[in-house]
Order: C-alpha cells, then sequence, then structure tokens
C-alpha cells in the first residue's frame, strides 16, 4: 500500500435517522444495495465543496484568480474619490468668510482672557 488508509477495509456499521422524504430521495437516486455508498459520496461531496475549510478555499482562489479585476475597480474609485474630494475642496477655498463670526480666530492672542 502507498500509505493512503483503504476506507474500504476501515468501514463501520451505523445507525442513522433521516426524515422518511430524504430516504425516499436516497432511494430514487440510488440502486438496491446502495444507500451506504451513496452517503458516503454525499458526505464526502459536502466535505470538499461546502464545508468551512472549501468555502475558504474557494474564496482565496477566487482572489487570486480576480486580483487584477479588484485592483482595476481600486483605481477606478479612487479616481471618483480623488475627483469629489477636490470639488469640495475647491468649494471651500470659495467660501470667503463674511463678517466676524465667520472670520473668528481660536488663537490665545484674539480670545478675552
Amino acid at each position: 500500500m502507498d500509505g493512503r488508509l483503504n476506507t474500504d477495509l476501515m468501514a463501520k456499521r451505523i445507525n442513522v435517522i433521516l426524515p422518511e422524504a430524504t430516504l425516499r430521495t436516497i432511494d430514487r437516486l440510488t440502486r438496491p444495495g446502495q444507500r451506504s455508498r451513496f452517503i458516503e459520496r454525499a458526505v464526502r461531496h459536502y466535505v470538499t465543496t461546502a464545508s468551512p475549510e472549501a468555502l475558504q478555499e474557494r474564496l482565496k482562489l477566487a482572489a487570486i484568480r480576480d486580483q487584477d479585476l479588484d485592483l482595476e475597480i481600486a483605481s477606478d474609485w479612487f479616481a471618483v474619490d480623488r475627483e469629489q474630494w477636490q470639488e469640495l475642496q475647491a468649494r471651500e477655498d470659495r467660501q470667503v468668510p463674511t463678517g466676524p463670526k465667520e472670520a473668528k480666530s481660536t488663537s490665545r492672542r484674539s480670545t478675552p482672557q
């Protein structure tokens, strides 16, 4: 043997309680005498596709795959953000104080002691 465990040799009988509808579905999808094999394959499929570890691995692979797209989107939004900040700064620069309240200073010299 090559060091891997042979799951057929290590099979163990267990009792499982399933809803009748689930059992009917299993029986509809399998040949007689193949329930255990079907359930074992279903569990393995779940573990490789829907377990938290599998989902994390798929997210990681998607992030690596889409990194160029992510950078492009970030670059586009950076340009929009920069444009908005420039417009805001221009509006603030145009707002010149007109009276004593708007031009109020908070330096120590101008505030009463």
